[in-house]
């Protein structure tokens, strides 16, 4: 184990390895080499990976999965693939991405069911058959190795997203787990903590029994499975080697926690999302977390040339309804958790989308209180769509610049749900529940309509303005003026100091934006949005732009 250690030039080596990859990418790119990863401030792309772009159409067929559907409810073509594709084009690093999650992309079940809204497919990945390989629809583990040293190579993570809670539903064709693995009731009513996690979310989605400390054998089903697939003898190998090293019993969520960080230890992705976190007991993220520290840090060991930076593992939790005026806690009505202290570095916030019907400042310094007061020290994921929220910020794209002004400049990492930036229509004719919100991506719209396209360069501007300013997410936010409306943040971490200026709702021509004490007298200074440069006269900046916004930055 010794040859493996990192020494501290070894690391600075891999640093500047990656420093030196970026300069590939754009100019913007190229003057923010230097900038920092900070996760808090952190530009998250969430990607349904059946949706996003078809970049290998024969794998668009596995499993004999030919059955009719319901609309939106069956496989479309996405995969990996064509995530890498889309690096490769540059398309995220215009769009200022640095982070990528996409939904889960383990084997799933091979049949379908009818959940009343016609035949469905795992589509979405969240019907787990096979923890220990990838669903051939999405891709091979090879795809997903190249997909991540291709976002490596441009500064972005990647994070996976991962299920504990439940398996697919059981089918004709996929057996359901035996009973000392799962419960196949009752269905919870969420009136308390226990019916909140050891029962079933729905009928016929089997419930990991994550409480149990048990030794379970693995099932009949999976073991023939994998003697088929001729990897019987190595999976057993490395569970035997995994329980012996950890000293967990051979409990159910030991076995899926070792599945899932073996794609750590593997292909050295950044970060995971915990789906339906709270429907667990939390003890499980807990040891999750310790065991992807675990395989992260051996991964960087085997890995030394192709670390990033010296950024530990990220997890952000899926705690349905938890909201950042909760501040460390989610109360169930009978019990409070803390799932920050249970394995989590991050929440998602499901109260921004109701913060952003108010005014900038009233949603800027709410966050920036909360985050640097009781949260600080960890963060929050804002999002104004997703894949299962039915009541997002704009359903009907009709807000889509104020959208994404809110979202990318708040405090807190953002969550740009894949067509944010293009006003990809969430008002889909035929679908029911949310298969509404899942079209796939609408690349067409983006290449021919000016609309779209004015949409998607004003995220494109405040999205690289973010990634290229850890300030803007996870800096301190302070108002200057009320009367045009303009704000500083302020970030510093070592010897790195971050500050930005920003005017919203500004006059359209010459502006005026007074600086405070951000910039001093002399300093020259870049609108990041119009390209303008000025100097700084008298504590005030003057900008001549078509544009009401002014995201004012040093000018290098």
């Amino acid at each position: 184990m010794k040859k493996y250690s990192i020494p501290f030039l070894l690391a600075a080596m891999a640093i500047f390895t990656s420093c030196t990859t970026t300069k590939t990418m754009t100019e913007s790119n190229k003057n923010t080499s230097k900038t920092p990863f900070v996760w808090e401030g952190a530009n998250v792309y969430f990607l349904m990976t059946d949706r996003f772009n078809n970049g290998d159409t024969s794998n668009d067929l596995t499993f004999n999965r030919t059955k009719k559907t319901g609309k939106l409810r069956g496989f479309e073509g996405g995969d990996i693939k064509g995530i890498a594709k889309k690096i490769d084009e540059g398309y995220f690093d215009k769009l200022g991405i640095n982070a990528i999650w996409f939904t889960p992309i383990v084997e799933q079940i091979h049949d379908g069911v009818d959940e009343g809204t016609g035949l469905s497919y795992g589509f979405h990945g969240y019907w787990a058959r096979d923890w220990s390989n990838l669903d051939p629809n999405f891709g091979t583990k090879e795809d997903l190795k190249a997909l991540v040293e291709k976002a490596h190579a441009h500064g972005i993570r990647i994070i996976l997203d991962g299920v504990i809670n439940h398996t697919g539903p059981v089918t004709a064709e996929d057996t359901v787990w035996p009973n000392d693995w799962v419960r196949t009731g009752p269905n919870c009513d969420y009136k308390n903590y226990k019916n909140t996690t050891s029962c079933t979310l729905v009928a016929n989605l089997p419930d990991v029994k994550t409480e149990s400390m048990e030794n379970v054998a693995l099932p009949p089903f999976l073991i023939e499975k994998w003697k088929k697939e001729g990897r019987y003898e190595q999976e057993t190998k490395e569970l035997d080697a995994f329980f012996a090293r950890t000293g967990y019993p051979r409990a159910p969520k030991y076995y899926i926690i070792k599945w899932l960080t073996d794609y750590i230890a593997d292909y050295g992705i950044d970060g995971y999302r915990g789906d339906t976190v709270k429907h667990t007991d939390e003890t499980v993220w807990a040891d999750f977390k310790t065991q992807c520290n675990y395989a992260f840090t051996n991964w960087k060991k085997n890995n030394p040339t192709k670390v990033l930076d010296n950024n530990a593992f990220y997890t952000i939790a899926e705690v349905y309804n938890y909201g950042v005026s909760g501040g460390q806690n989610f109360d169930f009505g009978d019990k409070k958790v803390n799932y920050y202290q249970n394995g989590f570095n991050n929440m998602i916030n499901f109260e921004f989308k109701w913060d952003a019907q108010k005014d900038y400042e009233f949603i800027f310094s709410k966050y920036s209180n909360i985050l640097n007061g009781e949260l600080k020290g960890y963060s929050v994921l804002n999002y104004l769509s997703s894949h299962d929220d039915g009541g997002p910020f704009d359903a009907k794209r009709t807000k889509s610049k104020e959208a994404g002004t809110k979202l990318l400049l708040s405090p807190g990492l953002s969550q740009v749900y894949y067509g944010d930036e293009s006003a990809r229509s969430l008002v889909v004719e035929g679908t029911q529940g949310d298969a509404t919100l899942r079209s796939f991506m609408n690349w067409d719209e983006i290449k021919s309509n000016p609309e779209t396209q004015k949409t998607l360069l004003h995220w494109q501007k405040l999205g690289q303005f973010r990634k290229n300013h850890p300030a803007v997410g996870a800096g301190i936010h302070k108002e200057i003026s009320a009367q045009p409306y303009t704000f500083s943040r302020t970030f510093t971490k070592g010897d790195f100091i971050d500050k930005v200026v920003v005017g919203l709702d500004m006059p359209l021509g010459q502006k005026i934006i007074t600086v405070g004490s951000i910039f001093k007298d002399g300093t020259k200074v870049k609108d990041a949005y119009s390209g303008k440069e000025t100097t700084v006269l008298n504590g005030k900046a003057n900008i001549d732009s078509e544009f009401d916004i002014v995201l004012l930055e040093l000018k290098k």
